[in-house]
């Protein structure tokens, strides 16, 4: 039997670790290819309220690719995505109101509304940082649910805003089932987005920021530029996501834009698994049936996803996807 030279020896950690690597991708891949499979076929097997959740689930997949995108890459803790949703909403149904144009275009809209003020967020992030960059970004939300609530002749306050049904080539969009083929659509196109993203040299850019600032500047990466652009992007998909919301719903309250959607969205991230596309998509699947779940008690809602945050964060901080990954 030959000898194990030194040089194989050494090789034994990175072709172990390729392996693991190759195994997490092929095991995020499956995943990903088995929900799109069901998302195609569901339409065909059921209808009304079904349908309607699976278009919130599709919206919920958006907000937790852009959360993954700050927090998951690049490392920096965003408390203000629900302000940046809320964005997205408004700017989309009060186009569509006004103007009655497109459904793409409302999105759009409500896209670069929303990277707008995350671009301010992103220079504040060039003073701040931890528990300092969680404040601000907390503070800009709650602002934000304040303008909702009182700017009345705009968001309608309290009562609420009715948008008219969104539509496109010429086609109105009057039930969930009729909407639910761009939803999904649409959706997609945001996680190949991520996805492409995660293995460009923007996201390697990204997660060299997360792992240390001094070594990524060290190697010629501009932090700020890159910090600065995480946020951005990372509003830029929540606010999508807003204009997605109108495709299938005429209604938005206030309400629904606090603080406990940014905790619901960082729980989808932090079970599914910080750092990990796959593991933000399962997590807005798995957390957006259980926050319908949790609907007929909002009182505790924020209790559940506190204890499960600290829980995941204690004993599986790498989240469920790494389950899947050993696997």
């Amino acid at each position: 039997m030959n000898p194990i030279t030194n040089r194989q020896v050494l090789d034994l950690p990175i072709r172990e670790s390729g392996a693991k690597n190759r195994n997490r991708i092929i095991s995020g891949g499956a995943l990903v290819v088995a929900l799109a499979v069901l998302t195609v076929v569901l339409p065909f097997v059921t209808s009304g309220y079904v349908i309607y959740i699976a278009n919130l689930l599709l919206v919920f997949t958006v907000l937790s690719l852009g959360m993954h995108i700050v927090i998951g890459e690049a490392g920096q803790f965003s408390l203000s995505h629900a302000a940046f949703y809320g964005l997205g909403i408004y700017t989309a149904g009060l186009l569509n109101n006004a103007f009655g144009l497109p459904l793409i275009l409302n999105i759009i809209a409500g896209g670069l509304v929303a990277g707008l003020c995350g671009l301010a967020i992103g220079f504040l992030s060039l003073r701040m940082r931890d528990i300092y960059l969680a404040l601000s970004t907390f503070a800009f939300g709650e602002a934000m649910q304040w303008i909702f609530l009182n700017w009345t002749p705009v968001t309608g306050g309290p009562n609420g805003l009715n948008f008219q049904p969104a539509h496109l080539f010429g086609f109105t969009f009057l039930s969930d089932k009729a909407a639910y083929p761009v939803v999904l659509i649409l959706a997609l196109v945001f996680v190949a987005a991520t996805f492409v993203i995660h293995f460009s040299t923007l996201g390697r850019s990204f997660r060299a920021v997360r792992e240390s600032e001094i070594a990524a500047a060290a190697v010629g990466i501009d932090v700020k530029r890159v910090k600065i652009f995480a946020f951005a992007l990372s509003a830029f998909y929540a606010g999508a996501a807003g204009g997605l919301f109108t495709t299938f719903s005429t209604f938005i309250h206030p309400e629904s834009l606090g603080f406990h959607t940014t905790i619901l969205v960082l729980t989808m991230v932090v079970v599914g698994g910080i750092g990990s596309v796959s593991g933000a998509i399962g997590g807005a699947i798995v957390f957006g049936l259980i926050s319908e779940l949790l609907r007929q008690v909002p009182s505790y809602q924020e209790v559940i996803y506190g204890g499960i945050l600290i829980l995941f964060m204690m004993y599986l901080p790498r989240g469920i996807f790494s389950l899947i990954g050993r696997r």
